[in-house]
């Protein structure tokens, strides 16, 4: 990445991955084959319009990019559907605003070893307005707070328990090392499509045990949902026809939506790996 992107194309390239997901198949969460939990398709294309021009915005620390595009979902639909997407963007759009030398991911590195405490504190106040579901109360360092520390430390603080966080303090390594790998390899498999977006969701959920499910109902559940998922995450990445997995993966979507399981940050993380895919393509563009 030789220069910084414009904006119009960061928030173009964050709408399309957002509603790119949103077209996947992914089994528990929000998707074009079925809503869940009380929320709709209709609400995230909401919450992907109001917040893509604050993901996009020039001029803006990471902490108020987050304040600014959860302010603007929770105007528009009235809820939490997009504070792990929010939160993995809004450095990943500083990386792409960065006029430095040196690609996506070095930019990264740059942008988040120089959080400040106040871009916690706009954080903070992001995460107590939006309410995410099993948040609980943390040993220390708290959201209910205010933060007097930075927000890569007060990431370092919840990364045994949140893996949005975890991806904070380990350089976005399932964005950069798992998720951008099965992205190319499902396309180079089927071709551009929602399918390879599904692939990619299926492989977060298969392989690290969805941390929402972990804090909302035990690291056991969120174990066996993983296990549950690996003999289709496996089938569907060794076919040749994607549309043949589409009957056991919507049988496993019922089964998670009937017992209340939501897989969020899986779809967080896929969402984050289509945004950075396409920030990569703009600049190759």
């Amino acid at each position: 990445m030789s220069g910084p992107l414009k904006p119009d194309m960061i928030a173009r390239a964050f709408h399309d991955a957002c509603l790119d997901e949103l077209d996947a198949l992914k089994p528990g969460n929000v998707h074009r084959h079925g809503d869940g939990h009380r929320m709709t398709v209709d609400d995230f294309m909401a919450s992907a319009d109001a917040a893509a021009p604050l993901i996009g915005r020039a001029g803006l620390t990471v902490g108020k990019r987050i304040s600014l595009a959860v302010e603007a979902t929770i105007n528009a639909v009235g809820q939490n559907t997009n504070l792990g997407i929010i939160l993995l963007a809004a450095p990943l759009a500083n990386a792409a605003l960065d006029p430095g030398k040196g690609d996506l991911h070095e930019k990264l590195a740059g942008v988040l070893a120089a959080l400040t405490v106040e871009d916690a504190r706009e954080t903070y106040q992001a995460i107590r307005a939006a309410k995410p579901g099993g948040l609980g109360v943390a040993p220390a360092h708290d959201v209910a707070n205010d933060p007097d520390i930075t927000l890569l430390e007060a990431m370092h603080a919840a990364e045994t328990r949140d893996r949005i966080a975890w991806n904070y303090t380990h350089g976005f390594v399932d964005i950069f090392e798992l998720g951008l790998k099965w992205l190319r390899q499902s396309k180079e498999r089927w071709g551009e499509g929602t399918w390879a977006a599904a692939s990619v969701y299926l492989g977060f959920l298969a392989h690290i045990p969805d941390t929402l499910l972990e804090r909302k109902f035990g690291a056991r559940e969120a174990a066996k949902v993983a296990e549950e998922a690996r003999p289709i995450e496996s089938g569907l990445r060794q076919c040749e026809e994607p549309e043949t997995m589409e009957a056991p993966l919507l049988a496993f979507d019922r089964s998670l939506k009937e017992r209340g399981l939501n897989p969020g940050t899986s779809a967080d993380l896929t969402v984050a790996t289509l945004f950075a895919s396409a920030l990569q393509a703009e600049n190759d563009a």
